[in-house]
């Protein structure tokens, strides 16, 4: 009985940690990530939910303010947030899962101005409407631009229709057109795509290892078997419960 108790005690001191149920932020961000009849979902959403059912991991998702999800990423063991542009000033702030997709930033002008640019050096002096918090925000203030930030994205393109800036820094990624979506297309167009990067699911430093390799292996799965594109598909006539105004 004795011999029973050890062998039971060495065996549970053995057996692996449960992995964390994971506490998942994101911001509403069409069509990457929005609110349908209170259920998150989106193309990046699809994509993490999938993954997170293929590595056995449970989890929560929350929509927040994009500051206050990035936030909650930073500060909690049990953190991701998405989709998070992955820069080098943010590399060591998060473990990196994905893509969830490549984006394209881009500077947005309003049709009647024909704005012709060949550079960013070419916007210098403009008033660029900016996302407060986000890295196009950062990236655009470290070359010296003129940075108008908001903390509602879709504030900006009435912003720029009503001459209180002069260009939309917007991401453009996978299965998007915004423009199209809210009504904007006629009088809002591209004039320069100034970088292209890719966009994860940035887990806290906490988050195990084990945990981020299995995601990292689902999205390559996702990836390489059609899954994503499918994904994307799905979303190529989603239109908006309302405009913006």
């Amino acid at each position: 009985m004795v011999l029973s108790l050890v062998c039971g005690s060495a065996l549970a001191a053995v057996q692996p940690a449960e992995p964390p149920r994971l506490y998942i932020t994101t911001e509403v961000m069409a069509p990457s990530s929005m609110l349908d009849q209170g259920r998150v979902v989106g193309i990046a959403t699809d994509k993490v939910r999938e993954a997170m059912s293929r590595a056995g991991l449970a989890y929560t998702i929350d929509v927040l303010p994009w500051k206050r999800a990035y936030a909650a990423a930073l500060q909690r063991p049990d953190a991701c947030v998405y989709s998070t542009t992955r820069t080098p000033e943010r590399e060591d702030l998060f473990k990196w899962v994905g893509p969830t997709a490549i984006a394209q930033w881009v500077l947005m002008a309003r049709a009647d101005h024909e704005l012709q640019l060949r550079s960013l050096d070419d916007a210098r002096g403009l008033r660029i409407g900016t996302h407060n918090g986000d890295a196009r925000d950062a990236y655009l203030r470290a070359r010296g631009m003129i940075t108008d930030p908001t903390s509602n994205e879709l504030s900006n393109p009435q912003k720029l229709l009503l001459g209180r800036i002069d260009l939309w820094a917007a991401s453009q990624r996978s299965g998007s057109n915004v423009l199209t979506r809210y009504g904007f297309d006629k009088q809002i167009v591209p004039v320069l795509v100034f970088k292209e990067i890719g966009v994860y699911l940035a887990c806290n430093r906490a988050v195990p290892n084990d945990v981020i390799g299995r995601l990292n292996r689902a999205f390559y799965q996702i990836a390489q078997d059609g899954t994503g594109r499918r994904i994307e598909r799905r979303y190529e006539n989603w239109v908006p419960e309302a405009r913006v105004r």
